[in-house]
């Protein structure tokens, strides 16, 4: 995995308003559902449920879609 995310790190991602950042609550390595959507994670392809500064709507997101902003482990 290229990128590695801990909670409480903020990132940003694109979506179909734009540039949006928020915080990685944790990290998924099971398949589940998130507000209705299944999350496809595994062990192998995880993803990271990420929680927007601004509405606090959570969404999961595979690593290469999330930019760094500031690292918990930084602050």
């Amino acid at each position: 995995m290229s990128n590695q995310f801990h909670p409480g790190d903020i990132v940003s991602w694109n979506t179909s308003q734009g540039r949006t950042t928020g915080r990685v609550i944790k990290q998924l390595t099971q398949e589940c559902h998130i507000e209705g959507h299944k999350v496809a994670a595994s062990k192998d392809e995880p993803q990271y449920l990420v929680e927007t500064c601004e509405s606090e709507k959570r969404a999961a997101h595979k690593p290469d879609a999330l930019t760094m902003e500031a690292s918990k482990a930084s602050s």
